[in-house]
């Protein structure tokens, strides 16, 4: 695996990415009725949330998941990215592969892949080992927790409500239908 970079290394790469974000640069948001919520409401920076609803992952008819005891993350027009405690996780189908990648305010994350049965989800689940927490935030609460991109699995659900992946492929976020945007993935809304 991947030596993972410094916190120092990270806040270096990633220099004023925080600060880039125009929000007055945003589409118009749809409108939310009872029991909804906007991806225009979440905060930046990012938070971290608790989750006591039951999320459950499946993979080549395995369980690879399932929780009452998750954590999200909610960002300016981003989905929701759901974290789920190791002990919660079958960790045995997980792969660690060398793939990192650098998020602004998390840091630093690690790839695996979930190899069930002779079936194989390539970077289908990342994790946070030792994340940043240089704002107060809280992201310190998500170390070692996995987070599972729902393309790549066979079926993700909240509360028995499956979910659907964010638009576009790069972000993790979970989408669910009491959720409302137009939420950031798809091509051309890298600037949101």
């Amino acid at each position: 695996m991947s030596t993972l970079p410094t916190h120092e290394e990270i806040l270096s790469a990633i220099g004023d990415a925080r600060g880039k974000w125009d929000a007055g640069n945003k589409p118009q948001p749809e409108p939310i009725g009872p029991g909804e919520e906007s991806v225009w409401d979440f905060p930046r920076p990012p938070a971290v949330e608790e989750v006591r609803k039951r999320i459950v992952v499946e993979f080549a008819g395995e369980a690879i998941a399932d929780t009452t005891r998750a954590l999200r993350i909610v960002e300016t027009a981003g989905a929701p990215v759901y974290y789920l405690p190791p002990d919660d996780v079958a960790t045995a189908y997980l792969v660690g592969t060398d793939s990192v990648s650098v998020c602004e305010w998390k840091g630093a994350a690690v790839y695996y892949d979930l190899e069930v049965g002779g079936r194989v989800s390539p970077g289908a689940a990342f994790a946070y080992p030792d994340p940043l927490d240089d704002l107060g935030q809280g992201y310190a609460r998500i170390a070692g927790c996995f987070g599972f991109y729902a393309a790549r699995v066979d079926r993700a659900t909240i509360d028995g409500e499956p979910v659907s992946p964010q638009p576009g492929g790069l972000y993790a976020g979970w989408v669910t239908k009491g959720l409302k945007g137009p939420i950031k993935g798809a091509p051309g809304t890298g600037h949101w």
